[in-house]
């Protein structure tokens, strides 16, 4: 081909639109795509499972605050993704999703006979993503893309799909090269004066307010900071939910901590006459699996209107996290001096995590402790840490202290596989060594990406956990059942299937973990530690 394509004037659009990476596995139907990139400034890092490709980006997105590119072919490649975006359509992860398809004329349902021919492709995308289009000519790919663009990125943010036909990449244009490109997101939404006077009433007058951060606060730009604020104006305790995490400095005599599956935490929550809820929609595992029950008055902050009153009866303020946050501090700076009878919000807090402590050292759990410790120890504070779902990370949910690191989790939706791969997209990113855990059960699900951080000699630690098994699993069906089915897992050395890639591994011990995650942070490219141990949860109370 002597001319520009389709697939020229996506890359081209990518580029006005600020991309520099994407993420994927070549196909058939977007070769056209993959050929494109070989004349474009982006960096293409080349995954082995397509699932892992949107893990990837998905971390890259965390990390950078930027969208996170995925290019994907057709059919079993598109659906092979889409386990990986129900975790960041849950989580509110910037994705653009861009996959090829079958030529024009078998779009539809027609039975061609093509290759990994779908009757509807773009409806199976639409439970995992907050929009889809199909693009059917040319012409059309900068604008399409830019609407994507700019809806991935708008609160509450999520991944996108486009589609973009075989024939329509290969087709030579007119198109003229795509130079400047703008997305033109809505600003952040703001709550309405009247609710944020009625919740600045309500917790002027509260004699127990308390605030519940979720992770829509650490996913809103400066909302962080602004909790803070408010929280120290209200002198109010602030819990944090597992997604919520480093919503507040741990450090803070107002954090009350992140033991939310704690019946101590629950009653706190409960006794609360004001509730003041941000970025959370009061879930399975923030209701301490149900037994929530608020007696006071909930003030649900969300900018999913979906999620206010979904669990709770709630003055719902529909806005972003940041806008509301600061708005409600604005209105509440002339409430004057909070009642003299009322405890201070630091003495609740220190109470609860005291209660808290006293109950987790009640149980034999100090090989679990010691191990969160001591890899808290050996991890820098600045670190990039993603946990996949496995025993150490639903401790790190509550006991993780991310001090000035990001903490990531797959708990939104709950799917294995996302530590890895996402640490890998996360370190391409930022340029900055990154910390994964995993069990040998979700190890599995990413194994093949040792190829990738080899090949692209990626700055990321992965830890491995190995039970022997589906450890939280085998723990769920025995306390339910008697025993367990199923959970137990024949799997590889990974000391010696790290070796035959390349990688530097080393075999730990609860006695040693800490000395050798912290050595790998001194060294460059990819590295592995496996760590053969069993551990317990905590009860949940």
């Amino acid at each position: 081909m002597t001319g520009r394509n389709g697939g020229d004037v996506t890359v081209e659009s990518l580029t006005a639109l600020g991309a520099t990476h994407v993420f994927g596995i070549p196909g058939q139907h977007a070769l056209g795509l993959f050929d494109a990139i070989r004349r474009s400034g982006l960096s293409f890092v080349s995954s082995r499972v397509e699932n892992n490709s949107v893990f990837a980006a998905d971390g890259y997105a965390r990390t950078t605050g930027q969208v996170g590119v995925v290019f994907c072919s057709t059919g079993p490649g598109a659906l092979t993704a889409l386990g990986a975006l129900q975790e960041a359509y849950a989580a509110c992860v910037p994705i653009l999703m861009i996959t090829s398809q079958i030529p024009r004329d078998g779009l539809g349902g027609a039975r061609k006979g093509y290759l990994h021919q779908l009757d509807d492709q773009q409806a199976s995308a639409r439970n995992v993503t907050r929009s889809t289009a199909v693009v059917r000519d040319a012409a059309a790919i900068p604008g399409v893309l830019a609407d994507a663009w700019a809806t991935a990125q708008e609160a509450p943010a999520g991944p996108v799909w486009v589609e973009i036909p075989q024939d329509v990449l290969l087709e030579e244009v007119a198109v003229p090269p795509v130079t400047s490109l703008t997305a033109s997101a809505r600003a952040p939404r703001r709550p309405r004066p009247e609710v944020t006077a009625e919740a600045a009433r309500l917790l002027a007058a509260a004699e127990r307010p308390v605030i519940l951060a979720g992770g829509g606060v650490r996913r809103s730009a400066g909302a962080p900071e602004v909790l803070v604020a408010l929280a120290e104006l209200l002198d109010a305790p602030v819990v944090s939910t597992s997604g919520g995490n480093g919503s507040i400095p741990l450090a803070h005599p107002l954090s009350a901590g992140a033991w939310i599956e704690d019946r101590h935490t629950t009653d706190l929550l409960e006794d609360a006459d004001v509730l003041l809820a941000i970025g959370t929609s009061f879930g399975e595992v923030t209701s301490n699996y149900g037994t929530f029950a608020p007696r006071g008055r909930v003030i649900q902050i969300d900018a999913e209107a979906r999620v206010l009153g979904s669990n709770h009866d709630v003055l719902g303020v529909h806005a972003d996290a940041a806008a509301a946050l600061g708005d409600l501090a604005a209105a509440l700076g002339d409430a004057g001096p909070r009642s003299r009878s009322r405890r201070s919000g630091a003495e609740v807090a220190r109470d609860l995590r005291a209660r808290v402590e006293k109950r987790l050292d009640a149980q034999d759990l100090a090989a679990e402790q010691r191990l969160l410790a001591d890899l808290r120890a050996a991890v820098p504070d600045d670190a990039d840490t993603f946990w996949d779902m496995t025993i150490a990370a639903y401790w790190a949910w509550s006991a993780w202290d991310p001090r000035s690191g990001g903490f990531h989790t797959a708990q939104a939706s709950g799917g294995l596989g996302l530590g890895f791969p996402a640490a890998i997209g996360a370190a391409v990113g930022t340029g900055r060594r990154t910390f994964a855990v995993t069990g040998d059960g979700g190890a599995m699900y990413s194994i093949a990406e040792l190829a990738t951080a080899r090949q692209h000699d990626v700055d990321v630690t992965w830890l491995v956990i190995d039970d022997g098994g589906y450890g939280i699993l085998r723990e769920y069906m025995t306390g339910a059942f008697g025993a367990a089915t199923a959970t137990e897992l024949a799997r590889p050395d990974f000391v010696r299937l790290a070796e035959a890639f390349g990688i530097p591994v080393r075999a730990a011990t609860l006695e040693t973990i800490g000395e050798i995650v912290a050595g790998t942070f001194t060294t460059s490219g990819p590295a592995v530690v496996v760590l053969p141990t069993t551990l317990r949860m905590f009860a949940t109370t």
